[in-house]
């Protein structure tokens, strides 16, 4: 069993077999780290798992009541959370499965939860970056793009369907990989490639690249356009919407680049680099960490993508006013009163229309 991160559990089993009692090519005393997993894994799981559910949920919620027509950027927002749910889904199951160190569900749910994962995984990553490209034909080319012109609803399924697939491609070799094996220590769920194979060591290349170099790279590219012609437009939101730009990518680039520099020195490990006992418990215990820190990213997701918007949380307080009419009482006497006030506002500047597609 891995240490217990889904994509790592899924990538490394190999590598830990000593990890819960099996004979592995050196033999580490992982005790403490074992016991350190079962605790903290499954604590840190379930508390990523409500949280994230909350967000992802109310996300879905807002975004089904009230769209009204085909918004590139709502339904790349709608994906993406759902990307998230279905990531969050499989958490319960790996938890039980780093508590009691076995895998109980069978070999059909071990494939399910984790398709479940890693299209979650690559599908929330992708959606990102199909968030961050059409805020650049938007902002960047707004009259001139293909892309900007032509947003009909039969192109904008073609395009999250492609996305979906893209997804699931990435995703393939590790569900088809993955089986449940009946080990000297119980049933494991691992990825039990073939032997003699370089699928380990593409695994590892294949999460380098798509979950840290071309997203960033798509996300830098973008954003130091668009921030230029934002800054150069009179208006009051202007700052606001080169800080959310800012945030979405130093957020980004500080919680998945430890998870990518580990799984980085992993794949030097698989090539016979770092071979002491002591790199492989010192990576066993960092992987817990730094994948921990990436996979809490989707329970950002939500408030720097969704709630951060004036727009959002407007329709996300209209259906708390909905549901509990007598707690935003206070709200309702408020909003009338500024209404009349802000309805200038929204004419000051053609920006406000070319950015709310990034102010959501």
């Amino acid at each position: 069993m891995a240490t217990v991160y889904p994509s790592t559990r899924t990538l490394d089993y190999s590598e830990f077999l000593d990890y819960y009692g099996s004979i592995n090519a050196f033999a580490c005393d992982n005790i403490s780290i074992r016991t350190f997993s079962k605790v903290f894994l499954p604590t840190l799981y379930s508390i990523v798992f409500i949280v994230g559910l909350i967000g992802n949920g109310l996300v879905l919620c807002v975004l089904v009541k009230y769209h009204k027509r085909s918004n590139m950027s709502d339904v790349c927002l709608f994906n993406l959370a759902l990307s998230d749910l279905l990531f969050l889904l499989s958490l319960p199951f790996w938890a039980h499965y780093a508590a009691i160190t076995q895998w109980v569900f069978g070999r059909f749910m071990c494939h399910a939860v984790t398709a479940l994962y890693m299209l979650g995984f690559y599908g929330s990553i992708f959606f990102m970056i199909l968030m961050t490209i059409d805020r650049y034909a938007v902002i960047v080319h707004t009259y001139t793009s293909i892309f900007s012109k032509y947003r009909s609803v039969r192109a904008t399924i073609a395009l999250i369907l492609f996305m979906w697939t893209l997804s699931l491609g990435a995703s393939l070799p590790i569900i088809i990989f993955s089986e449940v094996k009946n080990k000297s220590d119980g049933l494991t769920c691992s990825v039990e490639y073939p032997e003699g194979t370089a699928w380990r060591s593409l695994i590892y290349i294949e999460l380098n690249i798509l979950s840290l170099i071309i997203p960033l790279s798509v996300m830098v590219f973008c954003y130091s356009r668009i921030i230029p012609i934002l800054m150069s437009m009179t208006s009051l939101k202007k700052h606001k919407a080169v800080r959310l730009m800012l945030v979405l990518v130093s957020v980004f680039f500080l919680f998945w680049t430890p998870y990518n520099v580990v799984i980085f020195l992993k794949f030097l490990h698989q090539l016979g680099y770092m071979s002491t006992c002591q790199w492989y418990q010192d990576l066993n215990m960092a992987m817990q960490w730094v994948e921990t820190i990436a996979f809490t990213h989707c329970c950002l997701n939500p408030i720097i993508y969704a709630f951060v918007g004036q727009r959002f949380r407007n329709l996300f307080l209209k259906i708390l006013k909905e549901s509990f009419p007598c707690c935003f009482a206070w709200y309702t006497t408020i909003e009338s009163g500024l209404t009349e006030k802000g309805s200038s506002s929204y004419s000051r500047s053609s920006v406000i229309s070319r950015t709310k597609i990034v102010l959501l």
